[in-house]
């Protein structure tokens, strides 16, 4: 689940280390991270929607999150990501999935190959000058373009404020569906949001914290205390303080065509 706190730092050093943290801990994120509505990948598909499977590609599919609701639709998935940890838990956890090492910047696949093309959760670590033009190569004409974040929902007094104290020393703001950029290849955007829950206590939602990036790359005395910041909040809080709850997401979407 990304967050204000997930986005990309400007130093480009430090974005590049975030970028690629998460591999290490592939297991904990397949295990802690939510997946999506099938609400917001309905909707994210419905321009191309069709009583046939789609051929859809997953891409920066990290662990397999949007894979496996994709796949539960009945969809014919190709499942792309650079990171071989993330890549490995992805079969492991979805071994009937094509998947394919790769990036956003160099897709390994022909032209016009695919009906949509997918993106949870990592839009904002691409190169987007790269990456736009090799999208729209391997998108037929008519196929459809969509990122889909879960965000904390910040309409929830208590969730806004469990977000301040998650802040680290690397956390940056920036509204996520603002990174995919107008290209000439491309339609006009739509975007939508779905309210979305899923079940944690509060161990787990500090386990769930820990697998974003801002958490991953900061030093083990920062993120210790940033753990125990959290707990101590969790524990105090009537919501969440005894055994399992249901934590808010908003589901953003952001869709287009490609001409």
């Amino acid at each position: 689940m990304t967050s204000d706190h997930d986005r990309p730092h400007h130093d480009a050093e430090l974005r590049a280390r975030r970028a690629s943290s998460f591999g290490a801990h592939a297991s904990a994120y397949a295990e802690h991270r939510p997946d999506y509505p099938v609400e917001a990948v309905r909707w994210a598909l419905k321009p191309v929607s069709s009583p046939t499977q789609l051929n859809v590609l997953d891409l920066a599919a990290g662990t397999g999150k949007l894979t496996g609701v994709l796949m539960t639709e009945g969809h014919r998935v190709t499942a792309v990501e650079p990171d071989e940890d993330m890549l490995s838990e992805l079969c492991r956890r979805h071994g009937n999935v094509r998947a394919l090492p790769g990036s956003a910047e160099r897709i390994p696949l022909p032209d016009h190959a695919v009906d949509a093309v997918l993106v949870g959760q990592a839009f904002h670590w691409f190169d987007q000058e790269r990456a736009m033009p090799e999208i729209a190569r391997v998108l037929r004409r008519g196929g459809v373009l969509a990122g889909l974040w879960n965000e904390r929902d910040h309409a929830v007094g208590w969730v806004a404020d469990f977000a301040e104290i998650t802040r680290s020393s690397v956390s940056s703001i920036g509204a996520a569906v603002d990174v995919m950029p107008p290209h000439p290849e491309f339609g006009e955007y739509e975007v939508a949001e779905f309210k979305y829950s899923f079940p944690r206590t509060a161990e787990s939602l500090v386990e769930t914290v820990r697998t974003h990036s801002c958490a991953l790359v900061i030093a083990e005395e920062e993120r210790e205390a940033l753990t125990e910041r959290m707990l101590d909040f969790l524990r105090s809080h009537p919501e969440t303080s005894h055994g399992e709850f249901e934590f808010p997401i908003t589901t953003h979407g952001k869709r287009t065509v490609r001409r």
